[in-house]
């Protein structure tokens, strides 16, 4: 490989933040210029050797091809794009140049959307199965995590009020099954990807059709013979380019991973408030949260996580127009905005899940805080075994219902002005109630910790879930 250096591009100029900041090096490394290129070069071989199979090339020819297909040179290439003002000819220049037998025949044939269009296909194939194994391994510590909080009861909250208990396993068990469906959505569209195949300018491959016509081959033995070389599988139809429509279920696919990701993290930011305290994002020793307000601890990766995943719900829109506004066979207006959005969208991706792993995994919980929230607000919820019970023992229900409403009532407003919840002395003192249950059995009911339902199985069942769909 020919290195390359360019002044234009350094830190006195705008450089992106997928760069070095957001995304993994991995996932850089798949949408670098040089892997581009490189992908582009296998198509190239891979045309060059189903064509020399056909007797259409000779094959010393293909073999000086193949032998040359690694040997890129950015530098030239950029001084040949300089002149032609077309990236992906002055790449099949510079490759033409290295290959003294078989340059001259380099692109028989092709259109460069057969070229550029199977690269992609195979870039996003790559790119998936990076966001799979991130899933994965994220999917894996959540189940664990599940498992490990699946009784840890907690007050649960509805219209960011509090509501009845549920517990912190089954709470983490929401997101898991979200990811998991994000997993299957991901996997499932992996496995719907094609390239364009070999089609030529329209998709109907008469340039390849005109140059086998005295061979035996045929236009769609060419074109096995170059995507089983590729290990990719090709559209039956297409246009100049394969159908946009692939680009918009990837970038949706990805979105919705950014919702469910989005959703986790939004939740820490409010349960970190103050007012909540139950959890807390790690806070390094030396890690500064304000410029003005030392003793600030902000959310800092979750909120990271909701603005970046906000960027990459804004993709499919992009995506779409693509594939709806893309006229007859084919018109340019896709080109430019693919180079930002499919990149953008995979590293936004991947930077989501790079945070989120770690808020998972590293998430402080403040178990003295979850059981004085649950202490304070889940007497309120409990509340409804209370009625339940009385209306069994034959007690009105309706009637009981407004008794308790307005002991509740009175008890909120304590609460609210002492933070001391004396709902279970109301109660108590109502004749009518301990006329059918006894302080004791009242104190009891009202314990939340026990009024969780079936939370902790349900929990322990999306964990198995997850570990069995992973395995």
């Amino acid at each position: 490989m020919a290195l390359v250096t360019d002044d234009r591009f350094d830190h006195t100029t705008f450089l992106s933040p997928f760069s070095w900041r957001y995304g993994t090096n991995d996932m850089r490394r798949i949408w670098s210029q040089y892997h581009q290129r490189l992908l582009w070069r296998r198509v190239w071989t891979a045309l060059a050797e189903a064509q020399a199979e056909l007797g259409l090339i000779a094959d010393e020819q293909a073999r000086d091809i193949r032998l040359h297909m690694a040997d890129i040179d950015l530098g030239r290439a950029q001084a040949i794009e300089a002149e032609i003002h077309h990236d992906l000819m002055a790449e099949l220049r510079a490759f033409a140049e290295q290959c003294a037998v078989g340059g001259g025949v380099l692109h028989l044939g092709a259109t460069s959307a057969d070229i550029q269009d199977n690269a992609d296909a195979l870039r996003l194939i790559e790119a998936l199965d990076e966001i799979l194994a991130a899933l994965k391994a994220l999917l894996a510590g959540l189940a664990d995590r599940i498992d490990a909080t699946a009784e840890t009861a907690c007050i649960g909250f509805t219209h960011i009020q509090p509501a009845e208990p549920t517990t912190l396993g089954y709470r983490l068990a929401q997101y898991g099954q979200d990811l998991l469906g994000d997993w299957s959505e991901l996997a499932r569209v992996r496995g719907l990807l094609r390239g364009k195949g070999i089609k030529g300018a329209v998709g109907t491959g008469a340039s390849y059709a005109e140059l086998l016509e005295a061979l035996p081959g045929t236009p769609g033995d060419l074109e096995r013979g170059v995507m089983d070389r590729l290990g990719l599988a090709a559209f039956t139809v297409t246009t100049q380019t394969y159908p946009r429509k692939q680009d918009w279920l990837v970038v949706n696919a990805l979105a919705g991973l950014a919702a469910s990701l989005s959703k986790f993290a939004l939740d820490l930011r409010v349960l970190q408030s103050p007012p909540f305290g139950e959890w807390a994002e790690p806070f390094r020793e030396k890690q500064v949260g304000s410029s003005a307000m030392p003793f600030k601890r902000n959310p800092i990766t979750a909120e990271k996580i909701n603005s970046l995943a906000r960027y990459l719900a804004s993709l499919p829109r992009v995506a779409w127009d693509n594939a709806a506004l893309s006229v007859l066979e084919r018109t340019l207006d896709d080109s430019a905005n693919r180079r930002l959005v499919l990149p953008q969208a995979f590293l936004t991706a991947s930077a989501l899940l790079q945070a989120s792993r770690r808020l998972f995994a590293e998430m402080r919980v403040d178990l003295g805080a979850v059981e004085r929230n649950l202490a304070v607000w889940g007497t309120f919820s409990a509340v409804e075994r209370v009625l339940m019970q009385l209306a069994r023992r034959g007690a009105d229900r309706q009637e009981m219902h407004e008794r308790l409403r307005q002991h509740s009532m009175t008890a909120w407003a304590q609460v609210a002005e002492t933070g001391i919840n004396p709902l279970y002395e109301l109660l108590a003192s109502d004749s009518d109630i301990v006329a059918v249950m006894t302080p004791d059995e009242l104190r009891r009911l009202l314990d939340a910790r026990a009024y969780v339902g079936d939370a902790p199985r349900l929990a322990r069942v999306l964990a198995a879930q997850i570990r069995q769909a992973l395995d």
